[in-house]
């Protein structure tokens, strides 16, 4: 008896439409809401969002980012802030794809984007520099550093008077 059920069965789902996508020839379509690979933002003119935090680390339940900022100059700017990620590293290892680290961006410097295929064949590949996450200078912008005329992107305290 056990065995007409089964035989019942796999010929029921012998007729169905198979469900199976022939990767990667055929990709199913991801969710909007769908969370993958890390990307450094940056504005029209060039400069980079981030602005060295480390909200983004503090954040990561993993402890999978690492930041090192730096101080902005006149002749070295690489963002509007005082200071800058010097280094930004991301171990893709470690990584859970939460996207805490985008929440707790004040400037929306990193976003998860849709890229899924990540495969590494050690462990040095898992980590993304930088130069690995940042995006490319968008059209008509300048890439960092850049030099800046002095005093253009100082902002006074509210309340306070200009320094200048």
């Amino acid at each position: 008896m056990n065995i007409i059920r089964g035989f019942a069965t796999t010929f029921k789902h012998l007729l169905e439409e198979p469900v199976t996508v022939q990767y990667p020839e055929q990709q199913k379509p991801f969710r909007e809401r769908y969370k993958g690979r890390h990307h450094l933002r940056r504005y029209e003119n060039g400069l980079e969002k981030c602005i060295g935090c480390a909200l983004c680390a503090a954040a990561c339940p993993a402890d999978a980012i690492w930041v090192e900022a730096a101080e902005n100059t006149d002749d070295n700017r690489h963002s509007p802030g005082e200071r800058y990620a010097k280094t930004y590293e991301i171990n893709m290892i470690r990584c859970i794809f939460c996207g805490y680290c985008e929440d707790a961006c004040p400037t929306q410097a990193i976003q998860l984007g849709h890229e899924h295929e990540l495969s590494f064949t050690n462990r040095k590949d898992a980590i993304f520099v930088k130069d690995m996450l940042i995006d490319p200078v968008p059209p008509g912008g300048q890439d960092t550093p850049q030099q800046v005329e002095p005093g253009k992107f100082d902002r006074p305290i509210p309340d306070m008077p200009n320094p200048k």
